[in-house]
């Protein structure tokens, strides 16, 4: 019998015969792990396993190969601060949503979950939500090996005036070397390259080109998927709260 225990956030869930649920956690240690929730969804154990909520964890599976099974216990609910305004409902759906369907399966990315429960935690406050869900895109990016270098640009090798990033290439391109191209590159907002704060709508441009590495790169590279439909709910969320 193999066994873990660790704490996480739940990702997703689904049903599995008539009483249990599959449940996709994300911990430190063990990444995207599945297991099986035996009764899941009893009224006593249902409210627990969901999207975004912190729980402990105990895994057990017969061999490694197998899907295992979880036992669950509640560690912290996200459901107050996620239901208390459609921005962090919007926002805790998005990130769920994400990580379910790009991160590899019992992989582990240590920072990329301190990041993700960081974020998590600042549900609820509208005022400072977007600005660290854009640094969260960025660090997912990062992680997952997509990361755009917006140090200088990649034409003329310098570091003033770089408004554009190169699709291609994800390095920062500027206004003099963009040229009769510029209508082919992605924007580059001062908050994107880590210039204080942002209003929302500056927010949500940027978002524009870290959602293009998300969709064309990163998630291209795991086959023919769909940007999840739930980021472009947050982005209108965000839009709207401008």
């Amino acid at each position: 019998m193999i066994e873990w225990s660790d704490e996480g956030a739940i990702l997703a869930t689904r049903p599995f015969g008539e009483t249990s649920v599959i449940v996709e956690l994300f911990s430190a240690t063990h990444g995207r792990h599945a297991g099986v929730v035996r009764g899941g969804t009893s009224r006593k154990i249902a409210p627990t396993l969901q999207p975004g909520a912190q729980v402990s964890a105990t895994w057990k599976a017969r061999l490694d190969s197998h899907l295992g099974s979880f036992t669950i216990e509640p560690v912290r609910s996200r459901a107050a601060a996620a239901m208390a305004d459609r921005l962090a409902l919007a926002g805790l759906n998005a990130v769920c949503a994400i990580l379910s369907h790009v991160l590899p399966e019992r992989e582990a990315h240590a920072p990329l979950y301190d990041r993700t429960i960081a974020l998590l935690d600042l549900l609820g406050q509208a005022e400072v939500w977007p600005l660290a869900y854009l640094r969260w895109e960025q660090a997912l990016l990062d992680e997952m090996g997509f990361g755009m270098d917006l140090s200088q640009c990649a034409v003329h090798g310098v570091n003033e005036e770089l408004i554009y990033v190169s699709p291609k290439s994800g390095r920062a391109v500027s206004r003099t070397a963009a040229g009769e191209w510029a209508d082919r590159l992605l924007p580059l907002p001062p908050v994107l390259a880590g210039q204080g704060d942002a209003s929302n709508a500056e927010i949500v441009t940027a978002l524009g080109t870290t959602g293009y590495f998300i969709e064309h790169r990163l998630i291209k590279s795991l086959g023919d998927r769909p940007m999840p439909v739930a980021r472009g709910r947050l982005i209108d969320a965000i839009s709207r709260s401008a």
